[in-house]
């Protein structure tokens, strides 16, 4: 199957330039500019046409104001596509679990992570490199996620 043409957005945001990606339906990414790991795999973003009005665009930004506005908000309706192994997938699903508000240690994540994969235990470092790589910022909530004394 031919890969979807990717589209791209620039948008500011309270703490900074950031960038939206979209395959047109779906968000593939959300990076604040310069950040760890900008762009993921996405090596030729340079080269990926900018789009103003998609609609994944207008919910993210629409979701990323109330979010800045204090809002209590979910990314639901914002359809997400990001990429990764299917470990990263399921470490980012069980991120979007967490309640706007509340943390998680990377300890309680990795037993989730372990119950989903019907393990006896997972490694706290494999799920927080899966955090780490996040490609969509922000709505998938790794920020809510905090070392075992609930330092980030």
């Amino acid at each position: 199957m031919p890969e979807k043409t990717l589209y791209k957005k620039e948008i500011l945001l309270p703490l900074g330039s950031a960038l939206l990606l979209s395959d047109g339906e779906k968000l593939k990414g959300l990076w604040l500019i310069g950040q760890k790991h900008f762009g993921g795999h996405f090596s030729n973003l340079s080269e990926i046409p900018a789009e103003e009005t998609l609609p994944v665009f207008l919910k993210t930004e629409t979701f990323l104001a109330r979010y800045f506005a204090g809002e209590p908000v979910s990314p639901d309706g914002i359809p997400l596509a990001p990429d990764g192994t299917p470990f990263q997938k399921l470490v980012w699903k069980e991120l979007l679990r967490i309640p706007y508000g509340e943390t998680k240690s990377y300890g309680s994540l990795a037993r989730e992570v372990a119950v989903a994969l019907h393990r006896s235990s997972m490694s706290a470092q494999a799920v927080g490199f899966a955090v780490g790589r996040n490609p969509i910022s922000i709505l998938i909530p790794c920020h809510r996620v905090v070392g075992a004394g609930g330092n980030l």
